[in-house]
């Protein structure tokens, strides 16, 4: 409660810094009223008027890759923008540390002033435009008529799945074919993920679990596996209690997805599975990548979920330095070119899926319709009204372990 109560202080103050600041602007000088006439611009017509803009070019991400996007954004663009690999940087860091960031910079408190970040959790996310004056949504007209309507605003460039993906070595190997087999005994200490407590994606997946609409496909879930209708007991709906008895069984020894992947795949891993990002795949070899079976190609697929996925959106800054050239970038990671660094068709990379319909899949994974059948997605409408109580019972739960 004291943390929410300083970030909506916070929030607070800095949204009275813009106001002040924003009454002594010309209105046709505004990052708003730029943007506005951006969202009708083409690539050229924005290049133009980057070309005037002078300065760096920091960029902030809830992903590593982002370092990748804007240093091919550089190679291709550098030259005519002034821009290097000096004073144009992309930095990985995660949404707390973002929205910290921003804060200091719109207060004045920092040398350096991002244009733009790329972020996950909707429901923070929709806090923090709700009540903030720091991040600002732009849409380029080169996908305007693209991307499904649900995703312009705020703009969600992609899509990231995490799936139940285990070790196929041995006799002992496990076939799962349904989530309940995720809470027996057999797989106690045997299941790795990432903890909810320190991993946000992570509780809003669980949080969602609980929903009306997941309580009852996991009700059916139970009677198809074990024959009969589930007894709750005291838990809500079916959502609560799978939830408790899967964080009972999870292994949370491991704090990275990446790790998590790696471990999965080594020899001594065999009867172990974990739900991890699909796309750390992309950094073992070929013989690693044989250990590991994911659930979601499987013939049976999990019932009644594979894994779950969740979006990462891109917001330019209220203290933007360079807004033509953070529009020109985001046209540019909005295009088939730009999205190389996440896959895409194309590329050898799984996990990562473009809001963009004309950028495909890599090779041998699966379009984004796919997995929206078989995955829980995030809704931050739910989450923002249930997180509270949700994660309360999370972190109980968490404690008895």
């Amino acid at each position: 409660m004291k943390k929410l109560l300083s970030v909506l202080l916070v929030v607070c103050l800095v949204a009275g810094f813009a106001f002040a600041e924003g009454q002594g602007e010309k209105a046709a000088d505004t990052i708003e009223s730029k943007i506005e006439a951006g969202q009708k611009m083409t690539d050229a017509e924005l290049l133009e008027l980057a070309k005037q803009e002078t300065g760096a070019f920091y960029v902030y991400g809830n992903t590593s890759r982002i370092a990748k996007a804007v240093s091919n954004f550089v190679a291709k663009y550098g030259a005519e923008l002034g821009l290097t690999e000096s004073n144009a940087v992309g930095t990985k860091m995660n949404d707390t540390d973002i929205y910290t960031t921003l804060f200091q910079e719109a207060a004045g408190a920092s040398n350096k002033v991002a244009s733009m970040v790329m972020i996950q959790d909707g429901a923070q996310l929709s806090i923090y435009r709700q009540n903030s004056s720091i991040m600002l949504n732009y849409v380029p007209s080169t996908v305007a008529d693209k991307v499904d309507s649900n995703d312009l605003v705020p703009l969600v460039h992609q899509y990231i799945n995490k799936l139940f993906i285990w070790n196929n070595i041995g006799d002992n190997a496990p076939v799962i074919t349904n989530v309940w087999q995720l809470t027996e005994a057999a797989l106690k200490d045997k299941v790795f993920f990432k903890n909810p407590a320190a991993e946000q994606v992570n509780m809003n997946f669980l949080i969602m679990c609980t929903s009306d609409a997941w309580a009852a496909k996991l009700a059916q879930a139970y009677k198809d596996y074990y024959g009969k209708d589930i007894e709750l007991g005291s838990y809500k709906n079916a959502g609560y209690k799978w939830v408790a008895e899967f964080i009972a069984n999870v292994n949370f020894s491991i704090s990275s997805d990446s790790t998590i992947c790696k471990t999965m795949a080594k020899a001594d891993s065999e009867g172990c599975l974990g739900l991890f990002v699909l796309s750390k795949t992309r950094d073992l070899d070929a013989s690693l990548k044989a250990n590991l079976t994911v659930g979601a190609f499987t013939e049976q697929q999990v019932n009644p979920f594979s894994g779950f996925m969740y979006p990462m959106y891109v917001q330019m800054t209220a203290k933007c330095p360079r807004p033509y050239t953070t529009m020109l970038f985001i046209n540019y990671l909005m295009s088939s070119e730009g999205f190389t660094p996440w896959g895409g068709a194309g590329t050898d990379i799984l996990g990562a899926y473009s809001t963009n319909p004309e950028i495909g899949a890599a090779e041998g994974d699966q379009p984004i319709n796919f997995w929206k059948d078989c995955l829980v997605a995030e809704d931050a409408s739910y989450i923002m009204v249930n997180k509270s109580a949700v994660t309360d019972f999370v972190n109980a739960e968490i404690a008895k372990k």
